[in-house]
Formats: structure tokens, sequence, C-alpha cells
């Protein structure tokens, strides 16, 4: 059988900071239906691929299609349309302080839904159920723990029912319980929805758990995209260094007794 056609296609990615190249030219696929883990030590251009995919940060230069079409190239409106198929969940939730659990997901029924009052407050009372917090919707960002703010953020990023949802560090700073419940949160909608993810995460349970393939950067650079086994039997430093949780001093110490994996 023919492997199937990419949604998104990244082509010769490059993003700057000045005169510092975060991604140095990278090519990458995701396809319908799977759940992408990129990977990768802090300031290796995680956050900046996420933010450059998701129209929050534009590239300095190559290609972003989603369906075929480049995002780079489309007119605001075109860009509009693309991304009312994406949802995010950002890292720190990002809700408002201000606003109860139910009007934080229902901002995007709001303003993309173009339905009345009842129809969307339903949506929303019915995405609430979805991440386990159907009677919440009255609570404010301040009444709710570390893991119910995460699972509000999950709520507002399907809101509109998007064909790829976007995590950026969903089980950070969470135990490990709630951590799992998360994770197990991320395949039951992959499975609902039918939708495709990519998750940006250093937590290695949480790779293990979701991830159908795994993509790490390092320097700006890809330098593994496989399966969670194939990258945890890699014998490339980086890669051992990540799933060992081996500090920089053992990485050099390999290197330095030209043993594999040091260089």
């Amino acid at each position: 059988m023919s492997e199937p056609k990419a949604v998104i296609e990244v082509r010769n990615l490059l993003a700057c900071f000045g005169d510092r190249v975060i991604l140095d030219r990278i090519s990458l696929d995701v396809y319908p239906g799977e759940i992408l883990a990129v990977i990768g030590p802090s300031g290796c251009g995680k956050t900046t691929l996420l933010r450059n995919l998701t129209g929050l940060l534009p590239p300095d230069g190559g290609e972003i299609r989603f369906w075929g079409k480049d995002v780079t190239r489309l007119d605001e409106d075109e860009r509009a349309q693309i991304l009312r198929r994406i949802g995010i969940s950002f890292q720190s939730s990002a809700l408002f302080n201000s606003m109860s659990a139910a009007e934080n997901v229902g901002l995007p029924v709001e303003e993309f839904g173009r339905m009345d009052r009842d129809l969307a407050s339903a949506l929303v009372r019915m995405k609430l159920s979805l991440v386990g917090l159907g009677n919440c919707g009255h609570f404010m960002p301040s009444e709710l723990s570390g893991g119910m703010k995460k699972r509000v953020g999950f709520a507002r990023a399907v809101a509109m029912d998007p064909e790829i949802v976007f995590f950026d560090e969903p089980t950070t700073g969470l135990d490990p319980i709630t951590a799992a419940g998360l994770d197990q949160l991320v395949k039951d909608l992959r499975r609902l929805m039918h939708c495709t993810m990519m998750v940006v995460t250093h937590d290695l349970q949480s790779i293990r758990a979701i991830a159908d393939r795994v993509l790490m950067l390092d320097r700006g650079r890809i330098i593994f995209d496989g399966a969670v086994g194939e990258a945890e039997q890699s014998n490339h430093p980086r890669l051992r260094q990540f799933f060992e949780r081996r500090p920089d001093a053992a990485i050099e110490e390999l290197a330095a007794a030209g043993l594999p994996g040091g260089n």
C-alpha cells in the first residue's frame, strides 16, 4: 500500500533570532492520524517550530504546507481558513484569569462558530465533558488545579473539532498520576476525533505512552525521525543522553573514551 499523503509538509524551514539560527533549514512530514512527539534539549528549537507551524511566529525561510497549501504564501484570509482547522494547547494553558473555564473554552466558538448562544453553550459543555470537567464550567482559573487547567486548555484546543492539534509540553509541572491521566486523554481525543497530533515534550513517560513517532531536534537540526523503540535503541549520543537522562559530562566522557555514542 502507498504511504498516506502528509497533512503537514515542512521544507527547508529557517527560523532565526537576530544572528542566531534556531531552526536550520529543517524538513519534516506529519501524517494523518498519528501522534508525533517532538523532543530535544532545552533551546533546540521545539517551541519555535510549534510557533512557526501554528502561525504565531513567521519563519525566516522555507515552506510550511497544510493539506498541500503553503501557508507562508497565502493571503490573510486564506491563512485564517487553514488555521481554523487546527487547535493549540499551550504549555501554561494560557487561560484568561478573568474568565470562567466555560468562557475560556467558548472563545474559539464565539470567534469562529457562528451559532446561537444556546447551541454554543451546549457545545462548550460537551467539550468540557469530553475532558472530564463537565461540571466545572463555572470555575475560575484560580480555582482549578494544574491538571484541571491543562484539561480546560485541551477542551479549548478541540472546541471547533480541529483536524490537527498541537500540544506544547502538556504534562510539564504535573505529578505522575495527573500526567498519566493527561496522556490517556490525548490518546482518547485522537481516537474520538480522528485528528492528527504534534506534541512538544520532554516527558519520557509521556513519549512512551502516546507517541507513534519521535522527531528529535538538536542545535536547530533534526537528528532522528522514527519509532520510539528505535530512538531508545539508537547509539546516537544525544538520543542516548535524552532517554538515559545523562548529563552533558557523561557524553563528553564517552567521546573522550572513543566509545559508541561519544560523537
